[in-house]
């Protein structure tokens, strides 16, 4: 029953739950543009930064439960340490794969479809704690 709520509230944030390629090769379909391509992109970028927020609460309430059980403190800041490190490790990822692209036009779609695609990782991630 609350993996059927979980995902109800995942899909209100509008992550596309189906939709697991290659960001900007999805937002190439029906855009004619680069501007089309990266407005879709930062969409996508957003949703997928609530979904993000969202399975984080889900995995969050876990670890209270999980500390309040065990009568233990760990739980809860290390999945903030852990949160806290992937964040630095989409980041610091994400612009190196930008930088591969040498300062071109594209240099910011690729940054943003891979903070996409590392953060639909993370939702699953996430929600496979949740429990």
């Amino acid at each position: 029953m609350r993996t059927i709520s979980m995902a109800c509230l995942l899909i209100g944030t509008g992550w596309p739950l189906a939709a697991l390629g290659d960001p900007s090769l999805e937002c190439s379909v029906g855009l004619s543009s680069q501007v089309e391509i990266a407005g879709c992109v930062a969409e996508a970028e957003a949703n997928v930064d609530r979904a993000v927020e969202v399975a984080l609460k889900f995995a969050m309430r876990s670890a209270e439960e999980l500390d309040q059980i065990t009568g233990r403190q760990v739980s809860i800041p290390a999945l903030s340490a852990g949160q806290a490190a992937w964040e630095a490790y989409r980041d610091a990822h994400c612009d190196y794969i930008g930088s591969t692209f040498g300062g071109g036009s594209g240099t910011g779609i690729a940054i943003r479809s891979c903070r996409v695609e590392l953060g639909r990782v993370r939702v699953s991630d996430l929600m496979a704690q949740a429990r």
